[in-house]
């Protein structure tokens, strides 16, 4: 018997949202109701409004489960999370509050840091602090405190004079300032469903020719190559692999999760490895990461979204 027959049948996807990720949350949306409707699952796709009576009605009659294929706020932060415990409907991916506490940049940090999983101290600004003055010596990275796929994120230089600003942030956005750390970008899927120990999915140095690794860099195909696996020192990469496993446990993470890393590759062993954030609802379009180390351990794209399904089930 195929695991389709055994697991429910009516699966909704929500997809857009209001976040500054919607566009990349349909593009993934799409994909998961695509690879879920050749499986054989009755599959609805629905974009959810902010609105909590527009919510409950786009879920009536109830479906069995939830794909969680939202990114950003609203979809990432534990809001549709707590909505849907009230409710009472399985959905996939991590729990509320694993979900808060991941969005919450410096939070997270913290907590990692419990276990042993190094970051950058940083601190709490203001846009109208930063109008006055560098609040630490350059070079420096400024991102908000709740955003994910590098939305908003600015990296000031040695030298650089001007106001630092970026699209989106808002006059009372807290922003997260915090050393910038030279070298490679790192990043790590972790997977698990209850009860069981996170498994690390492999390590891919990303690679790409503007100054951050932006949202327009993550999403559009060609700005960036992922060298899967990467091509780095085995302590290295043993070290990212379980300092990912770590967060995905520490936090109470559930599902699919990909967390982010800084190697300054001129500092000997691991001692320059830096934590930075950890996503609790990791890209599910063509050209997203976690598929793609997925794929290197024999899960293609559809074994990947039926799993995520299975573990909702179960976790429920």
């Amino acid at each position: 018997m195929s695991v389709a027959k055994q697991l429910p049948k009516n699966i909704t996807v929500l997809m857009g949202g209001w976040s500054a990720e919607r566009e990349v949350s349909l593009v993934s949306g799409r994909g998961v109701a695509d690879a879920l409707i050749e499986r054989g699952y009755n599959v609805t796709t629905f974009d959810p409004p902010r609105d909590l009576m527009g919510i409950a009605a786009g879920l009536s009659p109830r479906p069995d489960v939830v794909f969680n294929a939202l990114h950003g706020t609203g979809g990432e932060d534990g809001t549709i999370q707590a909505i849907l415990d009230i409710i009472g409907v399985p959905y996939t991916h991590s729990g509320m509050r694993a979900s808060a506490v991941a969005m919450d940049k410096p939070l997270a940090k913290r907590v990692v840091g419990t276990v042993g999983v190094p970051s950058p101290l940083g601190i709490i600004a203001l846009p109208a602090e930063l109008a006055k003055g560098h609040p630490i010596p350059p070079p420096y990275v400024v991102k908000p405190v709740a955003e994910g796929s590098s939305v908003g994120v600015v990296i000031v230089r040695d030298g650089d004079n001007q106001i630092v600003s970026a699209p989106g942030w808002e006059v009372d956005a807290k922003l997260l300032v915090e050393p910038y750390i030279p070298g490679r970008e790192l990043t790590v899927g972790v997977m698990s469903q209850k009860g069981q120990t996170p498994r690390a999915l492999g390590v891919t140095e990303i690679k790409y020719s503007s100054d951050v690794f932006d949202f327009t860099v993550k999403y559009s195909e060609g700005y960036a190559k992922h060298i899967l696996p990467a091509e780095i020192p085995s302590s290295i990469y043993s070290a990212a692999m379980k300092y990912a496993e770590l967060a995905h446990e520490i936090i109470g993470c559930t599902g699919i999760t990909r967390s982010d890393f800084r190697w300054d590759d001129s500092l000997s062993n691991s001692t320059g490895l830096y934590f930075l954030e950890i996503n609790t609802q990791p890209g599910m379009t063509p050209i997203s990461l976690v598929p793609e180390q997925a794929q290197q351990i024999g899960m293609s794209y559809g074994d990947l979204v039926e799993w995520m399904v299975e573990g909702a089930t179960c976790r429920h």
